[in-house]
């Protein structure tokens, strides 16, 4: 994952790259035609010059052919031939090997051919003249272009990081103390002064955000641990009107049966509400002791309360490998406790249930038919499968556990097994 700074800047350098290769070829074709055209006033002047000098001798026609000969060998790279009629100029290009140094390979040369009079006698004047020199300066022209390109290049890139730096700093200060936040334990966050409008109004109403949000955890936080208190006691009343009314005498089948369903109504909201009044002491800090604690020697002596659970559904329990956590041993044992039932509670009956521990996680799996639903198991009151008979709040007290520790919370169901695991560093 990219940052915001280099986002732009790499977009900036692939287009100055793009911009770069396309500028050789226009290089390219803008000299060589500059240095065609300068080549072919170079020989257009040559050959006026030479035919105006030969036109103003007055030699007889045994000297103008030896001249012409001796000519032709001191300047073999113009030619000068009697033809038998005048035609129009031309001129043409051609790639041949230079026969002065012929190691070279292949040089590329610049031709005319034009026509005059001497003596009221026709001639040809071919001129050559080599254009090897427009791909060193296309060479040099390019070589220089790419250097400059690459100082730019380096100074845009130091500069944007200097300027980006000092530019973004104030939205990174920002970033950094929202990355710090924490719900559960809320501090009022104070953003400083930039002096720049767009950060002053990001600030302004992250702080409202935040400030809101603080605030309405708090009133739910309180009004959930009131809640809990205020109904401890009326619940309790309740439980106890409920067993007078089931001693009394006489009373009908009926009766009793509509009493028992109050009764299991009445625990489940007693158990809830034990749950919620859980969860607000987790997320208050109310469990800061810690202890060194050998986690498979924890299980073992919770085992007895899960015996009649493991034996009613005829569930074999396995547990392999170590570890030792400093953590309140509480909450540990409310931890596993919640793991446990939630495994009872969906293996398959005459299943198994297997507990793996090693340094970085601790994992429970048990068996099932299907996956659970993994959107909604940690959250509170969102009960994993449809008809479940839990209150919704035990994987949720997992979560805040592993929220309070720093740990990680995890589930996933692969060849007819649930895994639930807790990761800790």
């Amino acid at each position: 994952m990219s940052k915001l700074l280099n986002k732009s800047l790499k977009i900036f350098i692939l287009y100055a790259g793009i911009v770069l290769a396309g500028s050789i070829p226009a290089y390219y074709l803008i000299v060589d035609l500059i240095w065609e055209h300068e080549l072919k006033e170079h020989n257009l002047i040559v050959s006026e010059t030479i035919k105006q000098n030969l036109q103003s001798l007055s030699l007889s026609d045994e000297e103008l052919a030896a001249s012409i000969v001796l000519w032709n060998k001191l300047r073999p790279e113009t030619q000068l031939q009697p033809v038998a009629s005048l035609l129009p100029d031309s001129t043409y290009n051609i790639y041949r090997k230079n026969k002065y140094i012929p190691a070279k390979g292949k040089d590329r040369f610049q031709g005319l051919v034009t026509y005059f009079s001497i003596r009221n006698k026709p001639f040809r004047l071919t001129l050559e003249t080599n254009m090897e020199e427009s791909h060193e300066t296309m060479m040099a022209i390019a070589a220089v272009t790419v250097m400059f390109f690459l100082i730019l290049l380096g100074g845009f890139i130091f500069i944007n990081r200097r300027i980006a730096e000092r530019l973004w700093r104030p939205f990174y200060n920002s970033l950094g103390k929202i990355q710090s936040f924490n719900l559960h334990k809320p501090k009022e966050i104070h953003f400083d002064h930039t002096g720049i409008e767009e950060f002053e109004t990001l600030n302004h109403h992250l702080h409202k955000l935040i400030t809101g949000n603080i605030a309405s955890y708090q009133q739910q936080k309180e009004f959930t641990q009131l809640a809990s208190h205020e109904l401890q006691t009326p619940l309790s009343v309740i439980k106890f009107k409920l067993d007078l009314l089931h001693q009394s005498k006489p009373m009908t089948e009926e009766q009793s049966d509509i009493i028992d369903q109050a009764h299991q109504a009445l625990a489940k909201v007693t158990r809830v509400n034990k749950n919620l009044l859980l969860l607000a002491k987790i997320e208050n800090s109310q469990f800061p002791e810690k202890e060194l604690i050998d986690l498979p020697a924890l299980i073992i002596d919770y085992m007895p309360f899960l015996q009649d659970f493991l034996d009613d559904k005829q569930l074999q329990l396995n547990i392999t490998g170590s570890i030792q956590l400093s953590v309140n041993k509480t909450l540990l044992e409310i931890l596993l406790a919640n793991l446990f039932m939630n495994a009872i509670r969906y293996s398959e009956p005459g299943g198994t249930i297997l507990v793996s521990l090693d340094e970085h996680r601790l994992e429970m799996a048990n068996t099932g038919d299907k996956a659970l639903d993994a959107h909604h198991l940690f959250r509170r009151f969102g009960l994993s499968a449809p008809h479940a008979a839990g209150t919704g709040l035990g994987l949720a007290i997992v979560h805040e556990v592993c929220q309070l520790y720093g740990w990680r919370e995890c589930y996933h169901f692969e060849n007819g097994f649930h895994f639930f695991s807790i990761q800790w560093p």
